[in-house]
């Protein structure tokens, strides 16, 4: 289980694979590196090195409430940073949700990092963003406010990072209080400045901006609805739409076991994009 220091940070990582061109996941959510492993070692499988790893907040890595850009943002460069120091750049970049966030944030802050984009399950629309914005954010922000540092410790996604790195717990019940209300408010509030965006965290200059190679599997649920990936493979240029579902599920986000059962036709999809685009990029 290596660790890297990045930006005052202890991140937690894995590399799958020993060999080929390299690839970055992430997964949806605050969900640890175990989400996308699975697609991980499918792709490597087909002769690639595939990085994964718990961003800051997630997983193993460090918490650290701190920083003026979005929790996005700030995820988008130490990824950035994490794939430098591996030697890994320029790299194909991609997730699911969140994943895809980070991965299109990268690809505009670092443009000439991201060898091609890997998006599946991109987040859009009002409800998402105040859904999102109320259980990323909201929730923490009043338990701060009714009960400290403590009460947050004992909501269910802190408690099970504290759980499994107890370093992070000593971190957060020393933070104060007002500051961890002050960053998580203004992370709240750029989340929510997306509510009128084509996707959560983009706009469409932005994506229209994009000069390399994506390929868009569109969400199916009211978090990750189709149309947000359609505005996504429809503004950048040349992307690639590989719809996978008829339409979007009555629901807040499509049962798991869903898409669990389309994992063989998401790493096909992918792994022949990546076959494709790489050929281009040596030839």
């Amino acid at each position: 289980m290596p660790i890297a220091t990045i930006r005052g940070a202890n991140i937690i990582y894995d590399v799958i694979g020993t060999s080929g061109p390299w690839v970055a996941l992430s997964p949806g959510g605050r969900r640890d590196r175990g989400a996308v492993a699975d697609m991980a070692e499918r792709i490597a499988a087909k002769g690639y090195r595939v990085l994964i790893h718990d961003r800051r907040n997630c997983g193993l890595s460090d918490v650290s409430i701190e920083g003026d850009d979005s929790e996005y943002e700030i995820w988008a460069d130490d990824l950035y940073e994490l794939l430098k120091q591996r030697n890994a750049l320029p790299a194909y970049v991609g997730g699911s949700s969140s994943g895809s966030r980070l991965s299109l944030l990268l690809a505009l802050r670092h443009p000439d990092a991201v060898k091609g984009l890997l998006l599946w399950r991109i987040t859009g629309g009002r409800f998402a963003c105040e859904r999102l914005a109320a259980d990323n954010y909201t929730q923490y922000i009043e338990a701060a406010q009714q009960g400290g540092m403590k009460a947050v410790c004992g909501l269910a996604h802190f408690k099970d990072i504290c759980a499994a790195n107890p370093s992070n717990l000593g971190t957060l019940i020393r933070l104060d209080p007002q500051r961890f209300i002050a960053v998580m408010t203004r992370w709240r509030e750029t989340f929510l400045a997306s509510v009128d965006l084509p996707i959560v965290g983009a706009t469409e200059a932005e994506l229209q901006s994009i000069k390399i190679p994506a390929v868009v599997i569109p969400g199916n649920d009211k978090t990750h609805p189709m149309a947000a990936g359609l505005n996504a493979a429809r503004l950048i240029p040349g992307a690639e739409l590989k719809p996978i579902w008829d339409k979007d599920v009555d629901a807040a986000m499509a049962p798991p076991e869903d898409w669990a059962a389309k994992e063989d036709t998401i790493a096909t999809i992918l792994t022949d994009f990546l076959t494709r685009t790489e050929s281009r990029v040596t030839a």
